[in-house]
């Protein structure tokens, strides 16, 4: 089939290297537009648009989707399908134009997770599966027919990060055992509403803003734990630690976190260690083990790390 793919990150670059390596022709990428980054605010390129021009396919960077040049250009490549992941929400004119229509890899189960940080979201909120869903786009963001979807485990020791690169090689796999079923017009295609059950919650995965990478030190360990691991690498789940002596406070992010179990008589938010070798801060059902840190202006670390140059660090609370 010819194919038009539309993606900007790693997580979409990593599906585009297996449509090339496929037996179909991948006749144009549709990408963002450069943006500024870094101190020199040097235009940087997407992931998807390095490996499109590594592999001379030509990219489609418009900044209005319905902009009638793009939907013009777009149509002359004459494409059977277009695939998208990790893009914009598309509008009809785009979705609608080649005739096996367009297909989305999302990064749940749907319809649980819809929106723009599902890896995220299923990790904070402690689910134990989640997998990667292949559907056809609609006019709604995430509710199109589904055409086939992989299950994967969360494990415990999973963090947001980890779970991003299994379930981007399982959505490109899926997707790749796909395809010859839509050239033939064989899929079978079910709707979203056949798999909720009666009352269940759908839960939401919006994009994560910093109010809630904050860490609330009253919650239960369980939830916080979640929230470092849904969290990690980036952007990071974070906390200020407050000077009780002299009042100053820094930004202090958590990479990697472990539960200790036991109770404790301590405010939440209390710093327990020995400044040399670990670091434990108190919450609603036991004490929280941080592993790994990144205290503001400085590299991530292990904990011995920022302990052996960050002294009195018993003078310290974590604010919530």
């Amino acid at each position: 089939m010819k194919i038009v793919f539309m993606g900007t990150p790693q997580f979409a670059a990593f599906t585009l290297q297996a449509l090339i390596n496929s037996n179909h022709q991948v006749v144009a990428v549709v990408t963002v537009p450069d943006k500024p980054a870094g101190r020199g605010l040097k235009p940087r390129m997407s992931d998807v648009k390095l490996l499109a021009l590594e592999n001379n396919i030509p990219i489609l960077q418009p900044e209005k989707l319905k902009n009638e040049e793009f939907l013009q250009t777009l149509q002359s490549y004459n494409a059977d399908l277009f695939v998208v992941v990790a893009f914009r929400m598309l509008p009809k004119e785009v979705w609608s134009m080649p005739p096996k229509g367009t297909i989305n890899i999302h990064a749940s189960l749907l319809p649980q997770y819809r929106g723009a940080a599902p890896i995220n979201w299923a990790i904070i909120n402690g689910e134990k599966t989640t997998g990667v869903t292949l559907f056809f786009i609609n006019e709604l963001i995430d509710c199109g027919k589904i055409i086939t979807f992989k299950e994967v485990p969360i494990l415990p020791n999973y963090n947001a990060g980890i779970l991003h690169d299994i379930l981007m090689k399982e959505g490109a796999e899926l997707l790749i055992k796909t395809l010859p079923d839509i050239e033939l017009n064989k899929v079978e295609c079910i709707s979203q509403e056949s798999f909720t059950i009666s009352n269940e919650q759908l839960k939401p995965a919006p994009k994560i803003n910093p109010e809630i990478c904050k860490i609330n030190w009253s919650l239960k360990i369980e939830q916080i734990h979640n929230l470092i691991r849904g969290l990690s690498p980036y952007p990071a789940a974070f906390t200020k630690l407050h000077n009780k002596k002299t009042g100053k406070e820094i930004h202090f992010k958590i990479l990697s976190s472990e539960i200790i179990d036991g109770k404790h008589a301590s405010s939440p938010g209390t710093i327990l260690s020995d400044n040399k070798s670990y670091l434990y801060i108190t919450a609603d059902g036991g004490l929280l083990q941080v592993n790994e840190c990144q205290p503001e202006g400085k590299k991530r670390m292990n904990i011995k790390d920022f302990l052996n140059g960050f002294k009195g660090i018993e003078d310290w609370v974590g604010i919530y």
